[in-house]
């Protein structure tokens, strides 16, 4: 008889235990990938800057005049550097430039109070007329006096009418940390009825200026909450009211954050700057360059 020739059993696979590692190195390859995301969108929110055109109407200019207003700088060692600025204000061609106030933070040392007087000198020297307000950190006299040295004009309950291709601009600023119950700013200022009135203040009143009239009131202060919501639902906090989702959760109040609010005769523009302070807590808010043309009405 032939041999019966016996089939060798196939050896058992061992477990494969090497899984388990490339399954935990997944998991950490995408958790790190997670993390430079996270750090690319802070940083994008905080440290880029963006324009933010504005269009209106004013039945007081000629031709369009373009505004630029920077405000809030907060100038630090690592925040947006002032040739960066300076590149994006120059590219927009603005007849006029403003500076809101803030341009550093109070008790700086002077190499950084120095960052907006050189930011100042740029402009100035490019040949921009540049106007400027104090706000409640940027009032030390010698930074109003180097800012003057470099040809700004550093209004303090002052005026200025400039004219701009055939328009007459009206320019008063105003240097007030706090308002008192008895504000009243027809008590310092007339309006030019031949002139675009504009107002420069660095903490936002709606009630008072409405009051006033000019036909444009520029404010910062506000960094626009520094934190927003996405599809224009405003703040994730408001600090003058101090309540968390204004625009959503508490309609009935009337909320200044940021953009542009009409009232009779004119409207007031908050702008949320471009610095960091207190935190680089940034989030659907970049810092902004507002640009602005005024057009003539019809």
């Amino acid at each position: 008889m032939a041999e019966t020739k016996q089939k060798k059993e196939a050896p058992k696979k061992k477990p494969d235990n090497n899984n388990k590692p490339d399954s935990k190195k997944k998991k950490r390859s995408k958790l790190w990938l997670w993390v430079i995301i996270l750090i690319f969108v802070w940083w994008f929110n905080n440290f880029t800057l963006r324009i933010n055109d504005s269009e209106i109407t004013g039945s007081k200019v000629k031709s369009t005049v373009r505004l630029a207003v920077i405000s809030d700088l907060h100038a630090t060692k690592h925040g947006i550097k002032n040739k960066t600025i300076f590149e994006a204000v120059d590219k927009e061609h603005p007849d006029v430039v403003f500076f809101l106030g803030d341009m550093y933070t109070r008790q700086s040392e002077w190499e950084l109070i120095q960052k907006p007087v050189d930011l100042a000198e740029m402009l100035t020297s490019a040949g921009y007329p540049l106007y400027c307000v104090t706000g409640e950190h940027d009032y030390d006299d010698r930074y109003v006096s180097e800012l003057e040295k470099t040809g700004a004009k550093v209004l303090s309950y002052e005026e200025d009418t400039i004219e701009v291709r055939g328009s007459r601009l009206h320019i008063m600023g105003i240097d007030n940390v706090y308002y008192s119950p008895t504000f009243d700013l027809n008590n310092a200022f007339s309006l030019d009825d031949g002139s675009f009135n504009i107002l420069l203040a660095h903490i936002p009143n709606y009630e008072k200026f409405a009051d006033f009239g000019a036909e444009l009131t520029l404010c910062g202060d506000t960094h626009g909450e520094m934190a927003r919501l996405l599809f224009g639902l405003g703040p994730v906090y408001d600090s003058e009211k101090k309540v968390w989702f204004p625009k959503l959760l508490h309609k009935e109040l009337d909320i200044y954050d940021k953009g542009c609010f009409s009232y009779d005769g004119g409207r007031m523009f908050i702008t949320s700057g471009i610095g960091v302070y207190p935190a680089p807590v940034r989030l659907n808010n970049r810092p902004e360059i507002a640009v602005i043309e005024v057009k003539p009405k019809g």
